[in-house]
């Protein structure tokens, strides 16, 4: 299976269990990697049959911006189910950094893997 993948998407949502951080938005980053099959694209040299990483882009940048979480948990399965409900993708990689939320680390986060139910 091929992959397709966006690293480090700087998007503004809002995030985090304090009112500090439910009161305004704050950068979280994301990074995705789409299982697909690029080979019909490819063959084609038409975007049209494959994932489109720059529609994908702005599927998630809107979907934080819309939504608001208490926790990464919550975002990043919720995010995976919209990831996974796209066309062309069976197996999805995501990785939520939250940068700054703890003292003296640099982003904290949380990684999931989620497969398409057949």
């Amino acid at each position: 299976m091929d992959r397709i993948f966006i690293d480090n998407l700087k998007v503004f949502g809002i995030l985090g269990i304090h009112p500090h951080e439910q009161a305004q938005p704050q950068l979280i980053r994301i990074s995705v990697s789409a299982s697909t099959n690029i080979q019909r694209a490819a063959k084609a040299d038409d975007i049209h049959q494959t994932l489109n990483y720059s529609t994908l882009s702005k599927q998630i940048i809107t979907f934080v911006e819309d939504h608001h979480f208490l926790t990464i948990e919550a975002l990043i399965e919720s995010l995976a189910q919209m990831i996974l409900n796209m066309d062309h993708i069976c197996e999805v990689h995501l990785r939520i950094e939250k940068p700054n939320a703890v003292p003296r680390a640099d982003c904290v986060g949380v990684e999931i893997t989620r497969t398409k139910a057949d």
